[in-house]
């Protein structure tokens, strides 16, 4: 097996198997985004992705550290005693004064409390006193004095690449605390190292000289035979209107734009400007691409996405040339693969996290959607913004590099070294990287290490699950908390009618504490043996099993009967509040009870701990079948139900559904339009204009999972079946220049699917 291949699947396994923190890192090409990929869609653990900044979070899929963890846009000073203050350019908080004006609503607590791992993409942002933050937030909000409230944390990203930004005041005041600005300078870092592992086998560049220069580029041991092989490559004339294919890198926006502008401006033909498709909420200061695009038939424009259709014609960075353009399309040609692609838009999501009612696991809701063409102008981009993408041919502006690292950064780009081109020689001075950074390094872990970690921190996470899952001394605490309510109620109120239920309800979990201890201190005994006998173990938890679950189902089922009852009331709001946080915990534990079981039994099999063996239809259904149990009791007793809940909306906006696998977006449009919805209110639903409903149509007619005759009427096919008869295959813009109001773009656009769907 490959060695990244080794490196990514013991990710995985830490990931699943263990509580240790990781801190995922690599050279340029090693595959971190496609492991961040896998490591979301597989894990069976509650997970958030956050990111420093909004286009990164945007990016990984995520939400910014800042809304996540509810912190001002300031310095944290990680002590009781600093005075916070606010100058002309500058702000310090400290823990006081952040939990001060800390209010945090119900959905972004719950998500926080049933976090089991916390991914931060981009690392390398992260300043040291955010990172010091994060963790004071986290062990607040779960009240967990444990590193970051208990949640494994994974870390991401290259910290070659984008250093932290620290303004000169700041860095005056936080050097006190901080001997740098990197995260894993931070005290909980430096309390709590991470475990280090680096993707080392390099997927981008094949060629072993090239990949010697870049390693050596990166471990600042730059040799003059270095230099050498580079500066064979400096061309200071070149010509990149010349040389179509080219794309210059150069380290300021405002030189990358200018020479985008002039290179625009020299192409004649008709300019066409394209403008994004926004729904719902979607802020400009995260637009993932330039509102404005300005395109004419002769520009270069590189992709800065990857395509995720079957066909895979495009990736993030490739470039090509319009070819062919209308007010409605955009064609691309690869002259490399003499092959033209129409573009289509793409749809980034601007998310936020909130717990499912009935499964408490975390899922996306999306606010908003920013529909645009995944291109730019590419004769420049500026070095930072590369980051990620891969070039054939590249010529590197590095004369004014102005931060360690930009160079390996810039170089990391290409293929081989073929296709560079340098507008200047490359010097010893200015590319030297971050000594912090170079010292960190030194802590990876080996390979041969990682199997006997990997098998240590396996048996703690075992352990650590079973014990914590029969420890309900927090539960017992809410309970006993809730019950010291009920003594400022007056008689008349509906909560105090509730008394002697509360009062019941927190004996029955008080007398479930005693055998749980012994349990748990039954089960230390067994995992400090030498040779932890499983089979045993888990006899002993089926066992515990059978004894508590049916009291604990018993109590929450008190509490869903209490709750379903009081949520039907007028003036009950806080009541209902109180017994929804008393929900939230009761059924944590009931859920992960049934968890436990699966967990044990998988670990015997010998299989993977996945998304996958830690699911079953029981535990994904319990509340709902609960629920349904409960409404047809009370329909019995002649309780009239709305069974959509409007009147409860007052109480709860959570959503109500069970969780499934995550869809492709065509998907999640076809699954809709089998529930007889229009094509209007698919796009409402989906926070998608109705153009961008239309694409998934075509593409659905090319998959032949629909037909044509199931969107426009028997006459408008005939008729577009006649403006298509000398159509050749190209651009629709000239006929809809033809037949202009008679077909919309979009009947167009159905029609050409089916043309398609039959060549």
């Amino acid at each position: 097996m490959e060695t990244v291949s080794n490196a990514a699947a013991y990710v995985l396994r830490f990931i699943n198997q263990t509580q240790k923190s990781i801190f995922l890192t690599g050279k340029a090409g090693t595959g971190k985004t496609t492991l961040l990929r896998e490591i979301i869609s597989t894990t069976h653990k509650n997970t958030v992705v956050v990111a420093p900044t909004g286009i990164a979070a945007l990016n990984a899929g995520g939400v910014t550290i800042h809304s996540m963890f509810q912190l001002p846009f300031a310095a944290f000073l990680p002590d009781e005693k600093a005075d916070p203050y606010i100058s002309e350019n500058s702000r310090f908080e400290n823990r006081n004064t952040l939990s001060r004006h800390f209010k945090m609503n119900g959905t972004k607590r719950a998500v926080i409390q049933n976090m089991e791992l916390l991914v931060i993409d981009e690392v390398s942002m992260l300043r040291a006193d955010i990172m010091d933050a994060m963790d004071f937030m986290l062990r607040k909000v779960r009240r967990n004095e444990t590193p970051f409230g208990g949640v494994q944390v994974l870390f991401i990203g290259d910290l070659l690449q984008l250093p932290p930004i620290i303004k000169n005041e700041e860095w005056a005041v936080l050097q006190r605390y901080y001997r740098g600005k990197f995260f894993f300078h931070s005290h909980v870092i430096q309390q709590n190292p991470p475990l280090y592992i680096e993707l080392d086998k390099i997927f981008r560049q094949t060629d072993s000289d090239f990949i010697s220069v870049l390693n050596n580029l990166r471990n600042n041991t730059v040799t003059n035979n270095d230099l050498a092989v580079l500066n064979q490559y400096v061309q200071p004339d070149f010509d990149f209107k010349k040389n179509p294919g080219f794309i210059t890198l150069t380290t300021h926006n405002a030189k990358a734009d200018t020479i985008n502008t002039e290179a625009l401006e020299e192409l004649e033909g008709k300019e066409f400007v394209f403008m994004p498709e926004i729904v719902g909420d979607f802020p400009d200061k995260i637009f993932p691409v330039d509102e404005q695009l300005k395109l004419k038939v002769g520009a270069q424009v590189m992709f800065v996405k990857n395509d995720l259709s079957f066909e895979k014609q495009y990736f993030n960075g490739k470039m090509g040339v319009i070819k062919n353009i209308s007010a409605k399309e955009i064609f691309v040609h690869f002259p490399e693969e003499n092959k033209t692609i129409e573009v289509e838009r793409y749809e980034w999501k601007n998310i936020r996290y909130y717990v499912d009612e009935m499964t408490k696991e975390i899922e996306e809701e999306i606010l908003g959607t920013f529909t645009h063409y995944p291109i730019k102008l590419a004769w420049a981009i500026t070095i930072h913004k590369s980051q990620g993408l891969t070039f054939d041919n590249a010529a590197l502006d590095v004369s004014q590099v102005f931060l360690p690292g930009q160079a390996y950064v810039a170089l990391s780009r290409l293929r081989s070294l073929k296709g560079l081109i340098l507008l200047s020689p490359i010097h010893m001075n200015g590319i030297s990287n971050d000594a912090d950074v170079m010292d960190y390094a030194q802590s990876k872990v080996s390979m041969d290490k990682l199997e006997g970690t990997l098998a240590n921190e396996t048996r703690i996470f075992l352990y650590n699950y079973l014990k914590d899952s029969f420890n309900w001394d927090e539960l017992a605490r809410e309970w006993s908390k809730h019950q010291q309510t009920y003594l400022s109620e007056t008689g008349k109120s509906v909560k105090s009618q509730s008394r002697v239920w509360a009062q019941q309800q927190s004996l029955a979990i008080h007398e479930l504490l005693d055998p749980s201890r012994k349990f748990i201190g039954q089960l230390a005994k067994l995992f400090q043996q030498e040779e932890v006998d499983l089979v045993f173990i888990e006899e002993r938890i089926n066992k515990a099993f059978d004894y508590f679950f049916p009291k604990m189902d018993e109590l929450v089922f008190e509490l869903y009967w209490k709750i379903e009852e009081i949520k039907r009331l007028k003036k009950v709001k806080s009541f209902f509040e109180e017994l929804s946080e008393l929900e939230e915990i009761q059924t944590n534990v009931i859920l992960r009870l049934l968890k436990v079981k699966l967990l044990i039994r998988a670990v015997l099999e010998n299989k993977e701990i996945s998304k996958e063996v830690l699911v079953s239809p029981l535990l994904q259904k319990y509340k709902q079948d609960k629920i349904e149990i409960i409404k047809e009791a009370l329909r019995k007793n002649g309780v009239t139900l709305i069974e959509d809940d409007d009147d409860i909306e007052r109480y709860t906006s959570k959503k109500k559904k069970t969780k499934e696998p995550k869809k492709s977006t065509i998907e999640e449009t076809l699954e809709l339009w089998m529930q007889n919805l229009s094509i209007p209110e698919i796009a409402r639903i989906r926070k998608l204009t109705v153009g961008t409903v239309y694409t998934h149509f075509s593409k659905l007619i090319q998959m032949e999972a629909i037909e044509i005759s199931d969107i426009l009427p028997p006459e408008k096919i005939n008729r577009l079946k006649a403006a298509f008869k000398e159509y050749d295959g190209s651009g629709l813009g000239e006929i809809k220049e033809k037949y202009d109001d008679e077909f919309s773009w979009d009947e167009l656009r159905l029609y050409k699917a089916v043309l398609q769907k039959n060549t």
